[in-house]
């Protein structure tokens, strides 16, 4: 076993421990005994504002960081409120959706709480939604008002993990990697927002609804994806 698919096993044993209350969380829901013994990791799709999905996600990246890693993932994304108690069985959190959007006070708690004990969010817009991106850039403001999510380069983890990723097409620019932008709390990115499409709705698994007519969405999304879930298990 090489040390990259070591350092994965070993972040996939312990992502179910990741979220579990510290001294100073003590009041804070407790990770289910039934998510921190399954050994797999379980991946959320977020409900957020006013009844908005993040269905149109694809969750074949689930699939494929199983059969090309030592994480085990379960292969289905489970839809989960933004101001549930059970946002917390998750380590890994995707929220996606097109048009404005305002979350409620008990969201926005609930999301800063998750982030500071360890959680993480992939956020997406689809079709390249200004109006979401918008209002996603509104609220990380109002998450973390003296933080601002920075563009990660080329050389990051990010584009490393499972995959080498040094190019990923959009389909309709040029080929580049794809912009992401990385919040960091105490040294440590815990979400990741991308203007532009991950939902990779062109994958035989999401609702023919979703398909994205504009924008830039990310070619290799999938790949992109797994990285994502491999670099929240073992940073």
């Amino acid at each position: 076993m090489t040390r990259r698919r070591l350092s994965l096993w070993l972040g996939a044993a312990l992502a179910a421990l990741a979220l579990q209350p510290t001294a100073s969380w003590g009041e804070l829901p407790k990770l289910s005994e039934a998510a921190a013994g399954s050994g797999e990791v379980r991946v959320a799709s977020l409900i957020y504002g006013n009844n908005k999905t993040s269905t149109c996600f694809s969750r074949r990246f689930l699939t494929d960081i199983t059969q090309n890693s030592s994480v085990r993932a379960h292969p289905k994304l489970e839809q989960v409120e933004a101001s549930s108690e059970r946002l917390f069985q998750y380590p890994f959190v995707v929220m996606t959706g097109d048009g404005s959007f305002t979350l409620t006070d008990g969201q926005r708690d609930n999301l800063r709480k998750y982030l500071q004990r360890g959680g993480f969010v992939v956020s997406s817009a689809s079709c390249s939604s200004f109006e979401w991106n918008r209002s996603m850039t509104a609220e990380l403001k109002k998450l973390f008002p003296a933080l601002e999510p920075k563009p990660l380069s080329a050389a990051h983890p990010v584009f490393h993990t499972v995959y080498d990723i040094r190019s990923s097409g959009y389909k309709h620019t040029e080929t580049k990697l794809p912009i992401l932008r990385g919040l960091e709390l105490d040294g440590k990115v815990v979400l990741i927002h991308s203007p532009d499409g991950l939902n990779d709705t062109s994958s035989d698994d999401v609702d023919s609804s979703c398909c994205c007519c504009g924008g830039d969405e990310i070619s290799e999304a999938r790949k992109i994806n797994v990285n994502l879930l491999a670099y929240a298990l073992i940073y």
